[in-house]
């Protein structure tokens, strides 16, 4: 997204450019198939199933994920596309870490355990981006995101993430108890706004369970799903790629409680 200034008369502008997953993973495949000089029509790939694209992850990474829990030899392709915001760099960002942790021991791979040992680095990442990013349309921004942190009660009863239209915006009420939040633009927000404010930014998400697993929509792709939060049939969730900054005592309950994203 390219931001524009904000001005007196209203909200800052912003110009969308939207990625989804696919298109995400054919570049991916892409940049593999270039660095060992083979050609490959982008067009073509983009037309496959997601499942018939394993293959070409092969040389350079395990192919399913050696974890624990919902995460157990899981397509690594599942894995990736999971954790990050439908943005080309998260996925540069995520691969970059992992292949120099697998640099540091001279692998041949890039295995599960070099993923695992930097998804926290990459969510703290995450979030510092987010801050810098937005800062300029929600000043205290950082407040509201650190303070979406599941407290003890909500991570025991594993509701820390996933949420319902009226309890996300309780949780969001909750938070403004520490004080309002108040936009660039001078407009103070309301709990309903920062909801809003969060599906934007992909700080949150829509989510619905399927025979395929879990499907999430994000802003640009559905922006009416946010029209005074009304009951779509969709829950809300913090996006993965958040969490592991979020509560970083507790990495591996991630592995055991995260639903992976199904197949675009």
């Amino acid at each position: 997204m390219t931001p524009k200034a904000p001005n007196a008369l209203g909200p800052p502008q912003s110009v969308w450019q939207s990625w989804t997953n696919h298109e995400i993973l054919v570049l991916l495949i892409k940049r593999i198939e270039t660095f060992f000089g083979r050609q490959v029509d982008e067009h073509a790939l983009l037309k496959r199933p997601q499942a018939l694209l394993d293959d070409f992850l092969r040389p350079v990474m395990d192919a399913q994920f050696k974890g624990q829990g919902k995460w157990l030899n899981a397509p690594m392709r599942m894995v990736l596309m999971s954790v990050i915001r439908w943005r080309p760099r998260d996925l540069v960002k995520l691969c970059t870490l992992a292949a120099q942790d697998a640099g540091k021991e001279k692998a041949d791979l890039i295995r599960t355990k070099h993923f695992t040992s930097i998804f926290d680095e990459y969510s703290q990442g995450r979030v510092q981006d987010t801050i810098n990013e937005f800062r300029f349309e929600l000043p205290d921004i950082e407040r509201l995101i650190l303070n979406m942190k599941p407290n003890h009660r909500e991570r025991t009863g594993k509701e820390g993430y996933v949420y319902t239209t009226d309890s996300l915006l309780k949780k969001i009420r909750n938070v403004e108890q520490s004080g309002a939040f108040r936009f660039a633009y001078g407009k103070e927000a309301s709990t309903k706004d920062l909801a809003a404010f969060m599906y934007k930014i992909n700080f949150i998400t829509a989510r619905k369970e399927s025979p395929n697993g879990t499907i999430r929509k994000h802003f640009e792709q559905n922006r009416y799903l946010s029209n005074e939060f009304a009951d779509f049939g969709f829950d809300w969730e913090i996006h993965p790629a958040y969490r592991w900054a979020l509560q970083p005592d507790d990495i591996q309950s991630m592995f055991r409680d995260m639903d992976l994203t199904s197949d675009d």
